[in-house]
C-alpha cells in the first residue's frame, strides 16, 4: 500500500493522505486518542508517530491531525513508511451494511439521504466525515470526524450550512447541534 497524494484540508493541523488501495468499503473510522485505537492496528500504528493527535480513515484516504507544536515533515516521512510497511490484511474487518434500519424514522431516512448525497462527499473531499449521534424531535446531533473534527470553520460555518440544507430539503424546523 502506498500514499499517492497529499491534500491540504481547511484545518491547518490536518492533512489528507490518499492511498492506492481501498482501506474500507462501507465504514469510516475516527480516533481522537491512541487508547480509542487500541483494537485497530492500522490507526494504532499511525498514533505511534510522534505528533499525531487524531486519525480518521475511510475509502481510499487517511486524515491525520498533528499537534500544533509539531512540523509536518517528520510526520509525513514516518507516515509514508508506516503505510508502505503495513499489511492491509491487518485492518480489522468492517461490518457490511445489512440494509435500511427498519426502526429508523422517515425523518431520519430523509436526513441521512441528504447527508449521504450532499454533505458527506464534500466533507470527505476535505479529509473528514460526519456521524449522526441522534435525533430528538427536530434536533439533530452530529459529530465531525477527521480533519473536520477540530476545524474552526466546521464548528461554525459548515454546521450552519448543513442546518440550512436540511431545513430546505427535509424540514424547516430542523436544528443541527454538535455533539
Amino acid at each position: 500500500m502506498q500514499i499517492i497524494d497529499v491534500e491540504f484540508t481547511p484545518n491547518p493541523q490536518a492533512l489528507k493522505f490518499v492511498v492506492n488501495e481501498r482501506l474500507l468499503s462501507y465504514e469510516s473510522r475516527s480516533y481522537k486518542t491512541e487508547a480509542e485505537a487500541e483494537k485497530d492496528p492500522f490507526a494504532k500504528a499511525i498514533f505511534g508517530i510522534e505528533g499525531v493527535v487524531s486519525v480518521f480513515y475511510m475509502d481510499k484516504f487517511v486524515t491525520v491531525e498533528k499537534g500544533g507544536e509539531f512540523q509536518w515533515g517528520p510526520i509525513q516521512k514516518k507516515l509514508i513508511e508506516t503505510v508502505k510497511n503495513f499489511e492491509k490484511a491487518n485492518i480489522p474487518e468492517e461490518k457490511t451494511p445489512e440494509g435500511l434500519n427498519l426502526d429508523e424514522s422517515d425523518l431520519m431516512k430523509q436526513i441521512n439521504q441528504v447527508l449521504d448525497q450532499k454533505i458527506r462527499p464534500a466533507l470527505a473531499n476535505d479529509g473528514g466525515g460526519l456521524e449522526v449521534m441522534g435525533l430528538e424531535g427536530l434536533t439533530l446531533r452530529v459529530r465531525y470526524q477527521g480533519a473536520c473534527g477540530s476545524c474552526p470553520s466546521a464548528q461554525r460555518g459548515t454546521l450552519a450550512a448543513i442546518e440550512g440544507l436540511l431545513r430546505r430539503d427535509v424540514h424547516p424546523g430542523i436544528q443541527v447541534l454538535p455533539s
